[in-house]
């Protein structure tokens, strides 16, 4: 998952309930409890699905992920610092380690400008069904120096120790890709071809942002004349109990949405000269100001309709004290705001963790301007990131730009591969209840299933973003033990169960079967 929305995709996505508020923030909203409650605020959860159990090679699956771990297949910012030999490497080991899959299905490389991005098509046998997809991503984030003595085990090593399979990778996102591999050898073994075609797609750089390599497959799908996926899933977060405040469950959280991405240079053009004769407003000064204004004037909060596709499901399972309050959300109406919506937005808007799926975000990350202490810099420049809500184009952002900071001497430019944000994913219909029987058929009933709103981003984004991918759904298929094991994400000690690999295996083996399901 990308580097820069990791921590938004997880933390801001998942603490979306009153009770992570501050106590004086849920006191704002103790009287709705004598709000009349919708008779049909009841819970969505699917019951009595019958466990599944899938044979697995599971020392064999190990083996071949510790040793994927051992391939540095590493996003640097920087995309010139790009290791063509790791990527090559790694493309033949998949090759190597899965010769029923290189045999029976079509292996093309993508990517502009480089080509290290995979797509696998594996023809079904009627052409007339709408194709499903699979997306997991090849690359890694670094591991930096100052953190290498923070490691248990090497994190290129791909250890397996004490229960656990080490390494950068494992967890984010090779576990995917190779699971889902593990899952296609051994149905082809096994004799079976999909009804309908099934494309996976292994991105080489996800966690920069995907520019290079799912935009250019998701180019490729749409000019080959695709015009709709019956089901396309990506990486998300795993499952994991007490993932979402206010639950102690398990809980698996499906994203149904996300939200768009753009960064914007502002610069300013003057006169330098010397320190000890400064003008009476610098160039460093005048972008300040700009700065200034712009984070003053943020965007409007509104409630995303995936926020209340979210709170249908997972509110019947909150505190009962809070039940109106949650059912005014999930009830709601897109062109109208409520008392109760309102009291909503001012909880979540005091939290930075949770304001950020309220709207659009304003981030400056990026402030460059001088050289040398007795000089005035000529040129001045900032770089803001944003996360834009529906509708907050470009263009529209820039606008908003323009309007806040009012100074024309300061020139706005779009430097990013800009994403809108997607399409919204349908919740309760074949495909998404499909997803939820899987996960239930692989890691029981016993958990909370609920769609939620991703304010990060993941490469499915360039597909969901268009008209024929609309319904994309991401989780990762992993059982986390609890919350503290993610910090292996992007951090020190990534690791994964050895015993969870295998149900990982087994949940595509399964979610492959049922698939056939759409077809009826």
């Amino acid at each position: 998952m990308n580097l820069l929305s990791r921590p938004s995709m997880i933390l801001i996505s998942l603490v979306l309930c009153l009770s992570c508020g501050e106590k004086s923030e849920k006191s704002q909203v103790s009287d709705t409890s004598s709000t009349e409650m919708p008779q049909d605020f009841t819970s969505m959860q699917m019951t009595g699905v019958e466990q599944v159990a899938i044979d697995v090679d599971l020392d064999g699956a190990v083996e071949r992920l510790s040793k994927g771990v051992t391939y540095k297949t590493i996003s640097n910012q920087d995309r010139e610092d790009f290791d063509t030999e790791a990527f090559l490497a790694y493309h033949k080991f998949l090759e190597e380690s899965y010769p029923n899959v290189h045999k029976t299905l079509k292996k093309e490389v993508h990517g502009d400008p480089r080509p290290y991005s995979l797509l696998y098509t594996w023809e079904g046998k009627d052409t007339s069904l709408q194709p499903a997809l699979f997306y997991a991503h090849l690359d890694v984030v670094p591991v930096p120096e100052d953190s290498r003595d923070q490691w248990k085990e090497d994190p290129f090593a791909g250890t397996v120790k004490d229960g656990y399979i080490w390494g950068r990778g494992v967890l984010d996102d090779k576990n995917q890709v190779q699971a889902i591999l593990e899952a296609a050898e051994m149905k082809i073994a096994a004799g079976w071809q999909p009804s309908r075609t099934i494309y996976f797609v292994f991105g080489q750089d996800e966690e920069v942002g995907g520019a290079e390599g799912a935009k250019a497959i998701a180019d490729v799908l749409e000019q080959r004349g695709i015009e709709r996926f019956a089901y396309v899933m990506d990486e998300s977060a795993p499952l994991t109990p007490g993932i979402f405040p206010g639950i102690d469950d398990n809980t698996a959280l499906i994203g149904i949405a996300q939200k768009g991405f753009i960064s914007l240079q502002l610069q300013i053009n003057g006169i330098g000269g010397h320190s000890s004769m400064p003008p009476e407003e610098s160039n460093i000064g005048i972008l300040a100001e700009a700065i200034t204004k712009l984070e003053a004037a943020q965007f409007p909060y509104k409630i995303h309709p995936a926020v209340r596709s979210q709170y249908r499901y997972m509110g019947p399972e909150l505190d009962e004290e809070n039940q109106p309050l949650y059912a005014a959300v999930a009830f709601g109406k897109d062109d109208e705001l409520t008392e109760m919506e309102q009291k909503f937005i001012d909880v979540m808007s005091k939290n930075e963790v949770t304001r950020a799926m309220l709207h659009t975000t304003i981030a400056t990350t990026i402030f460059n301007a001088g050289i040398k202490d007795n000089v005035l810099p000529p040129t001045a420049t900032a770089v803001v990131n944003f996360r834009p809500m529906p509708g907050d184009t470009p263009e529209v952002i820039i606008q908003h730009v323009k309007n806040a900071i009012q100074d024309d001497r300061i020139e706005i430019k779009d430097i990013s591969a800009s994403t809108p944000a997607t399409n919204i994913a349908e919740v309760g219909n074949p495909a998404y209840n499909m997803l939820e029987k899987t996960i239930r058929q692989i890691y029981g009933n016993d958990l909370i299933v609920a769609p939620f709103f991703v304010v990060g981003g993941s490469d499915s984004k360039h597909f969901q973003a268009r008209d024929f991918a609309p319904d994309v759904y991401t989780i990762t298929a992993i059982q986390l033990e609890n919350t503290e094991e993610f910090k292996g994400f992007h951090g020190v000690n990534e690791r994964i169960l050895v015993a969870e690999y295998a149900k990982s295996i087994g949940f595509f083996y399964q979610i492959f079967d049922n698939l056939e399901e759409l077809n009826k």
